[in-house]
């Protein structure tokens, strides 16, 4: 189950709750009954690290459009202006 994070916009109370993805959102402050409790926006608790398929088919790297683009390019003639080149631009 996560744990949201909830902030009172009245007060400023501030609790980290233990809720199930189906729970109602929690609108009642517990500190002062006012009807202004809210979930926060909080960064993850994890971060992934290593050689997993995260790091290696998602991270950074170019793309085959740009390789191709790149391939296509002859230092501003036809070919580069209409692989998009910038240096179709320059000329």
């Amino acid at each position: 189950m996560p744990i949201y994070a909830y902030k009172c916009g009245a007060c400023g109370h501030a609790k980290d709750v233990l809720q199930k993805m189906s729970d109602a959102p929690l609108t009642d402050c517990p500190a002062c009954g006012a009807a202004a409790f809210s979930k926060q926006l909080t960064a993850p608790g994890f971060q992934l690290k290593g050689t997993g398929w995260y790091a290696t088919d998602f991270k950074g790297g170019t793309s085959s459009a740009a390789a191709a683009s790149a391939a296509a390019c002859d230092n501003g003639g036809s070919a580069c202006a209409a692989a998009g080149c910038p240096a179709a631009t320059e000329a």
